[in-house]
């Protein structure tokens, strides 16, 4: 079975990454990005904004794709990620739903944090983590 997933790939004035730490499986205990399960009829730019407002406490607006994922999930279950640019439009920084804990972050500190599987690569290949000390959009 595939389930269409969305993440959002915010990035603030000051060039870091917002990244959340999973509460739940999948991935419990690491850090990704913003996101999840795109409800059925839901078109993906809302789902970006209920996921991100859930999980962070931030309102977002939704800007273009920039890149998507299969990942394998428990029991045969194949999530398709598309990952989104987003803008932070207000709300305040806080963990909720699934998300044990939410923080903006450098390329040096996302990189020392326990991540999903592949988000440093797919971040790399779509040039959102560069060698520089800011994210790029």
């Amino acid at each position: 079975m595939r389930v269409p997933c969305v993440g959002a790939v915010v990035v603030d004035d000051e060039g870091r990454l917002l990244v959340v730490r999973r509460g739940r499986p999948p991935g419990q205990g690491l850090w990704s990005l913003p996101g999840g399960r795109v409800e059925p009829g839901e078109a993906d730019a809302d789902a970006v904004v209920r996921e991100v407002l859930e999980e962070t406490g931030l309102d977002v607006t939704v800007g273009r794709l920039i890149g998507a994922v299969t990942r394998p999930g428990p029991g045969g279950v194949t999530y398709d990620i598309r990952d989104y640019a987003a803008v932070m439009a207000g709300g305040g920084l806080r963990p909720g739903d699934d998300a044990d804990e939410v923080r903006w972050v450098t390329p040096d500190a996302l990189r020392a944090l326990p991540t999903t599987p592949g988000l440093l690569d797919a971040l790399t290949e779509w040039s959102v983590l560069t060698r520089s000390d800011r994210f790029g959009r």
